[in-house]
This record gives C-alpha cells, sequence and structure tokens, in this order.
C-alpha cells in the first residue's frame, strides 16, 4: 500500500480573475494553481494572501458570475478537469467560503475534448454564460435572478451544436441589444485556413440560437493570420453614435468591433458595418496573453517574454488603424489581469509570476516590478544532493531532516533557472535595530544587573568599536556601559554570577562589576602579542594569545593564569571553545595537523584527540560548538565542528570519558559555518549555523536534525530573550542588525539562480561537487529563432558556474541533451575516475547525414573544472536516456534499448561495443535499472520488466523480456521502489505501483505484473527519483522516491508498513466522508484512476497524505467524530498525524 503527500504545492499559474468575493466596494484577485483556489488582496502595491482552498479537483476555469442584487458580493464559478463545476461565495458573518450551487456533467465520456484548453465566457451583461468543453459542442447557461429561498443562480446547462470545429479563441462582443454576440476564432477542417465567424447566443425570443452557418451566421471573415490566436473585443466609444450608410461606397470601421490577433498582422472586425482593417506587424511575434489597459490600449505579452501595448487608432469613434509598441520584458505570461491604478498581474506557467506597475508614457514609458510570487515549474528534470556525502558516511535522503536537498531545473527558455528546495524553519524579522550598516564581527546579550529577569543589552562589535544599546522602557544606544572597553573589536561578552561581566579583547580579558569603578579583575596577554581567540563560562577562560600559545584563566581565582601551553613549531590554534555545561572541558582546532583535541582546563592536559581530515582533504577546523541537543537519559553532549571548506562534522561525545564516535558530515557552503548555541527548554540548546546554506541544529526523536533556515545572509547571531521580544535571536546580517523570531512550523524553502536557459537535465557529483546541467538556449537573430545547447558545471552551493561551458556545435544541425548521469568509469590506466554521460538527438528533420540522428557522448572534468570529450558515438536515431547496468552503458533509442561495453583507450579516446538489444513495445520513455533488471517505461503500452543476461562460453549478453503491464498507459517516467516493485506515471496523470509475481503459480501468472496501487494525482510527472531512508522501528511509512511535475510540485511517495496499512485507510474514508470540502466535490471521485480507455470509482490502495494531514487543521468535535469507531484516541492520530507531516 502506498503514501503520497506534498513537499510543494502546484506553483504554476494558469487560472487567475478579478472579482467582488470579499467585498462588494474592494476586489480580489483569485488565482487556480493544481488543485488550490487562491484569494489575494491587493494593498499598496503588493499582494497578500487571504486564503487557499484546497479542491477535489484540478481547476480547468475561473469566472466570475454577478448575481442581480443591489449591494451584493459576486460569486466565483469554478470548474474542473473532471466537469465538474460550482459556485463560490463568501459570508462575511461566518468568514466561511459556501458552495451555493454544483453540478456535474455527465456527458463527456460521448464527446471529444476540444483541442484548445476549456473556455468559459460570461457576456458582458452578465447573463448568460458559456462553456466551450467538447469539440462542436457549447453549454449555455442562463444566469438567473435570485428568488427567495433559491440559493442557485445558474440554470441547468443546455448543449448546443456548433459546425466550427478545431477552435482556437472565442469571446462575447460589446452590444447594446439583449442578444449577445459571440465570435469564435476556428481552423476550417477542409482547407486549414483560420477564419473568425459571429453569431447571436439568443434570438428574437431569447431561444438558444441553434448556430446554423446558413442562417444565424453573422460574419465571416477569412485571410487571417495562420497563427491567429487571440480575439479581443473592443467596447464602444463612450456616447458613440453609429451612422450606417447604405450606399457607401467604403464602409467605416467603428468602435465596438473585434481584434484578431495574429502573428505576423493584426485584423480589425467591425461586425456592424464588416469593414475590416488589417495591420501588418513590423516584426513577427507568438502572443501567448493580454489584457485590457483602458478602452482603447491593450497590453499583449509574447513566448518571449517581451510585453507589447496595442493602441486602437480613431477619429471621434472611427477606427483609422492599430499600433504596436514594445514596453519592456517581464515573466512569459500565460494570464494577466489589471488590478487598477496601472498595477497588473501577471500569472505565468513557465516562470515566476509578477506584480507589476505599467507607465505609458510615449516618452519614458516603462515596467516596475512590485513583487515577484515563486513559481518552480515546470520541473523538467531534479537531482537529490545528500548534503553529508562528501566524505563517503552513510548517507542519507531524508528531505524532512534537512540532509537531503532537492535541485530542480525549473521554468523554460530565458525564465530557465535552478531551485534549490530543502524543508526548513523561518525567521520572520520583528524589529530592525541598524539599518545600512556592515562587517559586524559579533553579537552577544548581557543582563544589567543581577535583578534582571531578562535580556536587557546587546553589544555590537565592529573591527575599531562597540556599539550598546539597551532594553529598558524604551530601545536606546548608550555612549558607555558599565565599563566596558568601546574601542576596537571585543571578542567575546557574556554575564557571569553576581552581576559580574566578562569582556574579552584583543588586548585583555576584564571582569567588570557594576562600578565605581568597574574593573574587578583584569588580565593582559604578554607584551609583543594578542588575544586572537577566546571563549569562556562561568568558571573558565580558554586563549589563543597570538595563535601559538594556550592559555587557561580561573574566573573565580580573579582570572589567574593557571596553565599555559606552548604550540609545537609551525602549528598553530585555529579556534577554541569552552563547553558551557562541562566546567573544566575545553576544545581545541589546529591549522597544521587539521585536528581538534579535548583539554582539561585545570592544566590543559589533552583527554582526546581526532584527526578531522580524510583521504585529499586538507580542511582546517574553524569554529567549534559541544553542547547538548539530546535529552540526558538518550545521548551525550554532541560536537559540533565547522570546516574550512564547508562542511559541519558532528560526533557524540562521551560523558564520561569525552571520546568521540558517530562522525557524520553535511555540507552547508563552500566556506566555514559560525555557530550560535540558543538555549531552549529542558536544559537542551539549539544550534544555529550561519553561512551559505544557513540551518538550525536541533534534537528530535533521539536523532540530530538540521532545518534550512531563511537567513541566507546573517554573519553571526545570538539568543535574545528581552521583556518586549521574547524567545527572538538577534541576527546581523551584511546590511543591518535585526530581531527575528524563529518559527516554530518547519516548512520548505526554495531558492532561485536564474540561469535564462531551459535547465533540461540536471545530474549531481559529489566527488566535483558540482552539478552538470545541460541546457538549452532560445535567442532571436535577424527575425530568426536559433536553439543551441550546451554542457556546464556549477558547483552545488551558491551555483555558480566553474570552468567553461561545452557548446554543441555540429555540422549535422541543430544538437539537443537528451538526458545526462554522472557514473565512474576505469579511464586508461585502469583507475575509477568521474565521468559524465549525455545522450542527444538532432533537430534537423533531414541531416546532413541520414544515418547520424543522434549520439552518445563521455565527457571527462579536467583540474580547472572543464568539461571536455572523451569519445562519441554516432547514432542512427536520438538517445533519450541513458544508465549504467554492471559496468555497462545501457541506452534508450527511439524504438529500442542497447548495452554497450565502453573501453578508454586513451585520455581523450574510446571504443563502445554492441552488446544486447531489446525492441520496445513502441517508444521507449524511460528506464530504471535494478541489478540485472530494467524496468522499460512505454509511451503507450506501460511498463515492461527486461532481464540482462551476461553471455557464457561464447554466447552473446541477451536482454529478454522477463514481464509486462499488458494494459494501455501512455508512460511518463519510473523508479525502482522495493523488490520487484516500481511506481510509474502517465501522461494523465495517475500513479500505478506494479509488482512482479516471481512466486506465481503459472508463467502467464509471473510474465503479468500486477497493480498493486493506483490513483489519480491530476498533475502530469516529469520525473522520478528513487531515494534511500532507514525508517525508525516505530514508522508507519516509508520514503521510497521524490516526485516532479509539470505544475510544480514534488511529492514524497512512501510505502505503508503492514501493520499500518488497515488504520491509513480507514482514517482516510473517515476524513473523506466527514470533513466538508468547497464544491461538495467526492474525493473518492478525484483520486481515481482515469485514462481514456479505463475508470475506476475510487483510488485503490493508495492514501493521500494531503488529505490525512487536514485532520489537523480541525476542530475537536470534528476530530472526535473522525475517531470514533477507529479504534486509537483523538489523542492517539494527532500523534499519528502529526509524525506523518514531520516526514515533509
Amino acid at each position: 500500500m502506498s503514501y503520497l503527500a506534498p513537499i510543494h504545492r502546484p506553483s504554476s499559474v494558469r487560472y487567475a480573475i478579478k472579482l467582488h468575493l470579499l467585498d462588494e466596494e474592494q476586489e480580489c484577485l483569485v488565482v487556480g494553481k493544481g488543485n488550490r483556489i487562491e484569494i489575494w488582496e491587493l494593498s499598496e502595491g503588493s499582494l497578500s494572501m487571504f486564503s487557499s482552498l484546497p479542491v477535489h479537483g484540478n481547476i480547468s476555469m475561473l469566472a466570475k458570475v454577478k448575481p442581480e442584487v443591489p449591494r451584493s458580493t459576486d460569486q466565483l464559478f469554478v470548474g474542473t478537469s473532471r466537469f465538474q463545476y460550482f459556485t463560490l461565495a463568501y459570508n462575511r458573518e461566518t468568514r466561511q467560503f459556501e458552495t451555493r450551487q454544483n453540478f456535474v456533467d455527465i456527458a463527456e465520456i460521448h464527446m471529444q475534448d476540444s483541442q484548445s484548453r476549456d473556455l468559459c465566457l460570461v457576456d458582458p451583461t452578465g447573463k448568460y454564460l458559456v462553456l466551450e468543453l467538447f469539440e462542436g459542442i457549447l453549454n449555455c447557461i442562463r444566469i438567473l435572478k435570485p428568488r427567495r429561498g433559491r440559493t442557485e443562480i445558474l440554470e441547468k446547462p443546455e448543449q448546443t451544436r456548433i459546425t466550427e470545429f478545431k477552435m482556437r479563441a472565442a469571446t462575447f462582443l460589446y452590444t447594446e441589444t439583449e442578444q449577445p454576440k459571440i465570435a469564435f476564432l476556428y481552423e476550417d477542417g477542409t482547407g486549414g485556413d483560420v477564419r473568425m465567424v459571429t453569431y447571436r447566443l439568443v434570438d428574437e425570443k431569447l431561444q438558444w440560437s441553434r448556430f446554423d452557418p446558413t442562417r444565424h451566421r453573422e460574419n465571416e471573415i477569412g485571410d487571417l493570420d495562420p497563427g491567429a490566436s487571440h480575439l479581443i473585443p473592443i467596447p464602444k466609444g463612450s456616447g458613440q453614435k453609429r451612422y450606417l450608410v447604405r450606399h457607401s461606397t467604403v464602409a467605416k470601421a467603428h468602435l465596438g468591433g473585434v481584434v484578431v490577433v495574429g502573428e505576423t498582422k493584426f485584423t480589425y472586425l467591425d461586425d456592424e458595418s464588416k469593414a475590416i482593417i488589417e495591420y501588418p506587424l513590423v516584426e513577427a511575434s507568438i502572443f501567448v496573453a493580454w489584457v485590457e489597459f483602458d478602452d482603447l490600449r491593450y497590453l499583449l505579452g509574447d513566448i518571449y517574454g517581451n510585453l507589447h501595448v496595442m493602441t486602437i487608432l480613431t477619429n471621434d469613434g472611427e477606427v483609422m488603424g492599430m499600433d504596436l509598441r514594445n514596453l519592456g520584458t517581464i515573466s512569459k505570461a500565460t494570464v494577466m489581469i489589471n488590478l487598477g491604478q496601472g498595477i497588473f498581474f501577471v500569472g505565468s506557467h513557465e516562470a515566476d509570476s509578477q506584480v507589476v506597475s505599467i507607465d505609458l508614457d510615449p516618452d519614458e514609458g516603462h515596467i516596475t516590478i512590485l513583487q515577484t510570487m515563486r513559481n518552480v515549474a515546470p520541473i523538467l528534470d531534479f537531482a537529490v544532493m545528500d548534503m553529508g556525502s562528501r566524505e563517503g558516511d552513510n548517507q542519507s535522503n531524508e528531505y524532512s531532516t534537512g540532509q537531503a536537498r532537492l535541485v530542480t531545473g525549473s521554468g523554460a527558455f530565458q525564465s530557465g533557472s535552478l531551485r534549490s528546495v530543502r524543508s526548513g524553519v523561518g525567521l520572520e524579522d520583528t524589529g530592525i535595530l541598524i539599518d545600512g550598516t556592515e562587517d559586524i564581527r559579533g553579537v552577544f546579550v548581557l543582563r544589567s544587573s543581577a535583578q534582571s529577569q531578562f535580556d536587557d543589552a546587546l553589544v555590537v562589535s565592529f573591527p575599531t568599536e562597540i556599539r550598546i544599546f539597551t532594553f529598558l522602557d524604551e530601545i536606546e544606544e548608550l555612549d558607555s556601559f558599565r565599563g566596558l572597553e568601546m574601542d576596537g573589536q571585543t571578542l567575546l561578552a557574556m554575564n557571569l554570577p553576581d552581576g559580574l561581566i566578562l569582556q574579552i579583547t584583543a588586548s585583555s580579558v576584564a571582569i567588570l562589576g557594576l562600578g565605581p569603578s568597574y574593573t574587578v579583575a583584569e588580565w593582559k596577554p604578554l607584551p609583543g602579542t594578542s588575544i586572537t581567540d577566546a571563549s569562556a563560562n562561568e568558571g573558565y577562560v580558554l586563549i589563543s594569545a597570538s595563535g601559538t600559545t594556550l592559555i587557561s584563566l580561573d574566573i573565580k581565582q580573579s582570572l589567574k593564569e593557571i596553565a599555559t601551553q606552548p604550540l609545537e613549531k609551525g602549528d598553530q590554534v585555529a579556534c577554541v571553545h569552552v563547553v558551557s555545561n562541562f566546567p573544566s572541558i575545553g576544545v581545541v582546532g589546529f591549522w597544521k595537523s587539521g585536528s581538534i583535541s579535548i583539554l582539561n582546563l585545570n592544566n590543559l592536559e589533552i583527554i582526546y584527540s581526532e584527526d578531522l581530515r580524510r583521504k585529499n582533504s586538507a580542511s582546517i577546523p574553524r569554529h567549534i560548538a559541544m553542547t547538548q541537543l539530546l535529552p540526558e537519559n538518550v545521548a551525550g553532549p554532541t560536537l559540533f565542528v565547522s570546516m574550512e571548506d564547508g562542511v559541519v562534522l558532528t560526533f557524540n561525545v562521551d560523558k564520561s570519558t569525552y571520546r568521540l564516535s558517530g562522525r557524520k558530515s553535511i555540507v552547508l557552503g563552500s566556506e566555514h559555518a559560525q555557530l550560535h548555541v540558543l538555549p531552549r527548554e529542558g536544559g537542551l540548546n539549539n544550534v544555529l549555523a550561519t553561512c551559505e546554506h544557513p540551518s538550525l541544529i536541533y534534537g528530535s526523536e533521539g536523532r540530530v536534525v538540521y532545518s534550512a533556515v531563511t537567513a541566507e545572509d546573517a554573519q553571526c547571531a545570538c539568543a535574545f530573550n528581552s521583556e518586549a521580544f521574547p524567545d527572538s535571536v538577534v541576527v546581523a546580517t551584511n546590511t543591518c542588525l535585526k530581531i527575528s523570531q524563529i518559527d516554530t512550523e518547519r516548512r520548505t524553502h526554495v531558492r532561485t539562480v536564474h540561469v535564462g536557459k531551459t535547465v533540461r537535465r540536471i545530474a549531481y557529483s559529489p566527488a566535483e561537487r558540482a552539478f552538470g546541467i545541460g541546457c538549452i538556449e532560445r535567442t532571436l537573430e535577424d527575425g530568426e529563432e536559433k536553439t543551441t545547447s550546451s554542457f556546464a558545471l556549477v558547483e552545488d552551493v551558491r551555483f555558480a558556474q566553474v570552468g567553461h561551458e561545452y557548446y554543441f556545435q555540429d555540422r549535422n544541425g541543430t544538437e539537443l541533451i537528451e538526458c545526462i548521469i554522472r557514473t565512474e568509469l576505469p579511464n586508461s590506466h585502469g583507475d575509477s575516475v568521474e565521468r559524465f554521460i549525455i545522450g542527444t538527438s538532432f533537430l534537423d528533420d533531414y541531416p546532413d547525414e541520414a544515418n547520424n540522428r543522434g549520439r552518445i557522448l563521455i565527457f571527462g572534468i579536467d583540474p580547472k573544472k572543464n568539461p571536455y570529450i572523451i569519445s562519441s558515438l554516432t547514432l542512427k536515431c536520438a538517445c533519450r536516456r541513458v544508465a549504467m547496468l554492471d559496468g555497462k552503458i545501457l541506452a534508450v533509442l527511439t524504438k529500442t534499448i542497447v548495452l554497450f561495453s565502453y573501453v578508454e583507450t586513451t585520455e581523450q579516446s574510446g571504443d563502445f561495443r554492441k552488446l544486447a538489444t531489446f525492441r520496445s513495445t513502441t517508444v521507449p520513455i524511460d528506464i530504471s535499472v535494478t541489478g540485472n533488471l530494467i524496468a522499460l517505461a512505454d509511451m503507450m503500452q506501460s511498463v515492461s520488466i527486461v532481464e540482462y543476461t551476461p553471455g557464457k562460453v561464447g554466447l552473446p549478453d541477451r536482454l529478454e523480456q522477463v514481464a509486462r503491464d499488458y494494459q494501455a498507459c501512455w508512460g511518463t517516467a519510473v523508479a525502482d521502489v522495493g523488490q520487484n516493485e516500481w511506481l510509474e506515471s502517465d501522461h494523465h496523470g495517475n500513479l500505478l505501483v506494479l509488482k512482479r509475481n516471481v512466486d506465481g503459480v503459472t508463467l502467464e501468472d509471473k510474465k503479468r505484473l500486477q497493480v498493486t496501487s493506483e490513483m489519480n494525482l491530476g498533475e502530469q510527472v516529469n520525473m522520478i527519483r528513487k531515494i534511500t531512508v532507514e525508517p525508525t522501528p516505530t514508522a508507519m511509512v516509508v520514503p521510497k522516491a521524490f516526485l516532479a511535475t509539470t505544475e510544480g510540485s514534488i511529492y514524497l511517495f512512501s510505502t505503508i508498513v503492514p501493520t499500518s496499512q488497515d488504520l491509513l485507510i480507514r482514517l482516510q474514508d473517515r476524513i473523506a466522508d466527514i470533513v466538508p470540502t468547497i464544491g461538495d466535490l467526492d474525493f473518492r471521485a478525484y483520486r481515481s484512476l482515469k485514462t481514456p480507455d479505463r475508470a475506476t470509482d475510487e483510488p485503490f490502495r493508495f492514501v493521500d497524505g494531503e488529505l490525512i494531514e487536514r485532520f489537523l487543521d480541525q476542530d475537536e468535535a470534528t476530530q472526535a467524530a473522525i475517531c470514533q469507531d477507529l479504534g486509537p484516541s483523538v489523542e492517539a492520530v494527532r500523534d499519528i498525524v502529526e509524525n506523518l507531516k514531520r516526514l515533509h
């Protein structure tokens, strides 16, 4: 049985609308993202989310329905991909969204889907609603006047046939009669010409039109641009009067017509005078979205992300022509909404959505981006980076711990980017103390007196001074405080018992009292030396003098020097740390040896030493923290060592012998992290690591957990518990000093690195500490579109490119990257080395060499991180996928899969030899290799299992099919998720788990794959990556794979342990039956498998984690109703769901 939980929800925006949903005076923006409806409010030039509503269906249309009631709000009409429709209204008294009406189109199984996306049109008067869902069919709906006792405002839909097939666009025209006009832009089925026609929606008796082309068609124009895609209705001018002259030789065009938007020309039709005006474009372009700026100006977005303004040129209501002007660049738009006052929402499927301000001044018109809304879609490929894999330690793909990071290739062409997706907590800023500052070296909190119950003073250290802030009645900056040395950098400031303060600078260590003389005790280093590093607790101070001598001071003996230890010649102290909860223990890191030593502070004798360096590593320890993260009855202290190369090492510390064990590592950057201990309840602590990938390190369920923190620019931090800012953190960045709160709930955090190309394929190399990315770039040169592919390395922290980019240039035409993998292959000397294998295809239909349609290329990486070709193999077809099988290269070609042996003969040459082939049923799409078994996903015929058998005694190697799924399934991806089990996704958004019955009674049973789980996700999965996670003994589910979709979603797929299957499936049924959802849509129908050939009534042995987690959002009464007769108590079920939620 299977379990699916969302890590990142859909972020692609395909549908948006503006309406008075929440208030009759203030409009809001409604956005459709996958299976969610988001309501946003506009204030001060930015959008803020009001609510996010889950829907048991994938949004396919949004429309505004206005009831004819004074001072009433609008209703939202919503349609789903399952042809389910409902209207939604907001109840301001209960502050809840209510479903007012819903219905289902049951005729869809007998119809042919429309070739364009589903169209939903509301006429300008708000009396009629038209749906275009199927070829040759319109669903016409009247919008009724509300009556007492009736909440429905939509009449029963009535289907009307039309002769216009292959519809590209449709729109209502502006008219002054009660008979709305509708225009269709369609492709003629006979000659393929693009034509536009207009009809009246109803006749004189207000009955639905029959749309007879010979009787009811009012206008028909041809000779349109072959790439025409949109219709823009133009309203009539205010107070405009029409004078139609019967015998005029030339018909004049007036406002009130429609513009046909093409790629090379625009065509304007006055539907009353039938006059036509054409406007040829200076430069051809493909337009993808439009929005009205005002009655005569319209904004159009094209496929390249350019924003244009189209102006209707008029003279006293007569249309004289059109003009098109390029304004600038925005995200490639899927939908654009005018929010008013020159502010527009740009919703995008391939790029970040934006809120922009547009000025159409003829001389200085410009676009200002006010807000960017992150979009990860579409995810073309992704890699799972184990952040603890640099040293070859046990790898973990646990996403929830922050150990695993997903790096996606997102967007397309100029919007292409790399996105780092990681689980973590957020920092919410509550106040800024210093703005516009830089080079803060440290922050320390103090209590002004022994009687203070809260932190009330803050020391901010700069290279040449310190600044003091107090938090008493108000925040105040002081010129002096308790005798602290104000000049020079302070290395440490902390409270001691009895109201004393310890301050350490480069020139002295001082204990300060209440005054008036302040100085209670002071120690200074020998002349010619300085304090380079220091750490202390309430009993001891450990000092590094000029990096060559260790000195221990006893605080209780007024800073008496109790031990001194000069270092061996050539060695230096890299860092020191005094443990707070072990009074006489210190830890020191050394430069030369790259080791650490645990010392007795009474005599500076070494208790235990550990060499931190591994093979091929010369890194140095730079920062140390030893603290209690886990309860003392569970584990001893944990030692953290931040290395110079960005690795943080973790050790378990034996409380009695101080020996170190359980070494683990995690990569947090390319430079060392600063470790800051943050106290928490129960005598435990957290550790905040500030670096390129800032992380909060804490103990949970008996293990150390790393969670990403949204503090990318933090330089240093400290805990701050003042009366005005309880349980806070002071964070210093390179621009400001601020007070923040750490979120209590872990969330998914996304970091974006803009590439400007389509990142089609990505592979991670731990040895090179880099990602290999295959990109496709599209450029316009002299009006001609050119496409180029390239391969480059980007380092795994900042994603900055390293080395030179390799461009694919071949006389055979444009070469596209199809796949990339990273592997280890023997070089010409027999040593195992890092290699990237790339499969390509040629774009040209008629290449110069007929037998050259693709290649397999072997790339090496030189010491300067430059990729170079070692060898290549020319193919007669495209290479779609490559994988490694028993040290051999397995290639997925257009019709077959082929196994090659590869031998590297020199540093820049190698030989390929074909060993075995297997022909797929139609076209192979994806493969998954486990041992000697190959799972092959076919474009039309689901999955086949192929077994590899090495040749013996002169016999050749063989690839033979041993099992397959015999049902039709348009596969998109496949991955191994268990012993003889595979997860497959298909083109229709379904997920299937297939199992090989190796113990079947008959041969047919053994050859037929069994479906053990199936459900409809509603999104097309582009890639599935297998992961390995060691489950805890009490785990209910075991993570097996990550899934990424075209809508920007990322899911965690898990298998349910047998003892938990019954409980989770019954819990899912109870929640589906009891918890209401907007639209009153059935959960079982929503998640049921659906293909053109087969449909089920409910998901089969699949548990939806998103639905399960909604249990936590319910009130106690609803939770009790769900748990009735379930078995476990409400509290037990709540704990179960919380544990499941912690998976992501």
